[in-house]
């Protein structure tokens, strides 16, 4: 089985915190969670999370949001 490496993504203008999961396919719907959004394939297989809000979600933690995604982008 082939590994595929999650991608995370940042948008600091509106705060949406992306993350892209190793499924293959295209987005069919999505459901909202509180501040999740969770896109899934017709087979119901997730394919992406959007954390909205994302700095306020992670305002407990001691770095900022794009600090902590940066790691992803090295």
């Amino acid at each position: 089985m082939k590994k595929t490496t999650p991608k995370i993504s940042y948008d600091s203008d509106s705060d949406v915190l992306a993350l892209s999961g190793a499924a293959k396919g295209v987005i069919d719907h999505a459901y909202e969670l509180g501040n999740f959004v969770v896109h899934f394939t017709k087979d119901d297989e997730p394919l992406l999370i959007e954390v909205l809000e994302a700095s306020e979600v992670f305002s407990t933690s001691p770095k900022t949001v794009r600090e902590m995604v940066a790691p992803a982008f090295a």
